[in-house]
């Protein structure tokens, strides 16, 4: 014989698995990353008491002004993200949810991803030093570069490194600083022929750079809709390419001549 169930006993029946599965999705580590606004540095000056860049073989100038280097801080490779979390920080405009594997190579141990993030750093700082010495007419037999920059990995600070190995060389290329004194910040990929490539989180970036000071962005064009997203108040941005385009913005900048693109 089969019993009929009461309306309220049969709607407890079925909300059960749907109660289960929302506790299991609450409780689970899903496969996501939070990320936050990180440090920035300033790559004209010094970094836990070292110079960033140090030059040898050709002389250089001293710098007024800030070059920031600006990086997100995310959660471990290794550290579980639940449900609670990632609908909190949704709704945060100074966090981010990104998938995982976006941040950190998939499969790989903590070990292993420190040190091809580190990797990553030296081979961002070699590219960046090619870039600016070729911008220059220069040699890298004959003028030697060294970039310091503890606890950063990824190769996202090249167009920074490249363009304060420019600032420290030949400033504005007239006998002025290529910030015109300002404190810039920025993010970018460079190759070794000056293309500045995306990077991702340019929208926290530009928080952690206001942060700390600065006014100016400077942002790979492809991502001005990022960077628009959530731009900090009296925040100026300036889309760039190439090494070449964003050395020519900082200088119509700094000198009140010629146009200055906009994202």
């Amino acid at each position: 014989m089969l019993s009929r169930l009461t309306r309220p006993r049969a709607v407890a029946v079925c909300a059960l698995p749907v109660v289960a599965l929302i506790a299991t999705a609450v409780f689970s580590p899903l496969p996501f990353a939070v990320a936050q606004p990180g440090m920035t540095a300033d790559v004209l000056g010094d970094n836990r008491g070292e110079p960033v860049i140090t030059i040898s073989g050709a002389p250089t100038r001293d710098t007024t002004g800030q070059l920031r280097m600006t990086t997100i801080e995310a959660t471990g490779p290794d550290t579980d993200v639940d449900l609670g979390e990632v609908v909190d920080s949704w709704f945060r405009t100074d966090r981010a949810v990104m998938p995982r594997d976006a941040i950190y190579p998939s499969g790989d141990s903590v070990k292993e991803i420190e040190e091809y993030n580190a990797e990553q750093m030296k081979e961002s700082q070699d590219v960046a030093t090619r870039a600016a010495l070729s911008h220059l007419g220069l040699s890298d037999r004959e003028v030697k570069v060294t970039l310091e920059l503890a606890d950063v990995g990824g190769p996202s600070a090249g167009l920074l490194f490249s363009l304060g190995i420019i600032d420290k060389l030949d400033g504005d290329g007239s006998g002025g600083d290529l910030t015109g004194g300002r404190n810039i910040a920025g993010t970018g990929t460079i190759t070794a022929d000056g293309k500045v490539g995306a990077v991702g989180g340019v929208a926290l970036k530009t928080q952690a750079a206001s942060r700390d000071g600065a006014t100016v962005f400077l942002v790979p064009k492809a991502e001005c809709g990022d960077a628009r997203s959530e731009l900090p108040e009296g925040m100026r941005l300036i889309p760039v390419t190439t090494l070449d385009g964003a050395v020519d913005s900082l200088v119509a900048l700094e000198k009140g001549t010629g146009a200055v693109p906009r994202c």
